[in-house]
């Protein structure tokens, strides 16, 4: 049976590639969403995406994945430090989740260091640049078996 693994995108991911290229990189969405196909492939897992800049789609997709998901890979963006209602819908589904940051949201503003999402999360990776999603992959996906 094939595993399949929400991808969550929040609020301004949309632009990735285009904003603020020198802290994100030049990596699209699209790019990030080929990466998350071939490596979830390569595990014999399937991918569903979702991003939108409204919590309210973010939450109503992650209720949904509780049905037919094994595991959710999320870049909150700007809601990792503002919503405990994403938090609370990541927590409900009980499904494992792996939260992704492109950039390295340590070494910038301070609000920036806190995070709603990461004390529910099995891994939190941030800096990796679009490999964090593959990464996350990596540990929410089997292996492929021989």
């Amino acid at each position: 049976m094939s595993r399949r693994l929400l991808i969550v995108n929040g609020p301004n991911l949309n632009l990735l590639g285009t904003r603020e290229p020198d802290v994100y990189g030049r990596a699209t969405l699209a790019d990030v969403e080929a990466l998350c196909t071939e490596r979830a492939s390569a595990h014999g897992a399937e991918v569903r995406f979702v991003q939108s800049n409204h919590e309210g789609v973010l939450i109503d997709a992650i209720h949904a994945a509780r049905e037919d998901c094994d595991g959710i890979v999320v870049n909150p963006g700007g809601l990792t430090h503002t919503s405990v209602v994403l938090r609370d819908a990541l927590s409900g589904v009980a499904l494992p989740v792996v939260e992704v940051h492109v950039s390295n949201v340590h070494a910038r503003e301070e609000f920036r260091h806190h995070s709603y999402v990461s004390g529910i999360a099995k891994a939190v990776i941030a800096g990796a640049g679009i490999a964090g999603y593959g990464f996350a992959i990596d540990l929410l996906a089997p292996a492929p078996t021989a």
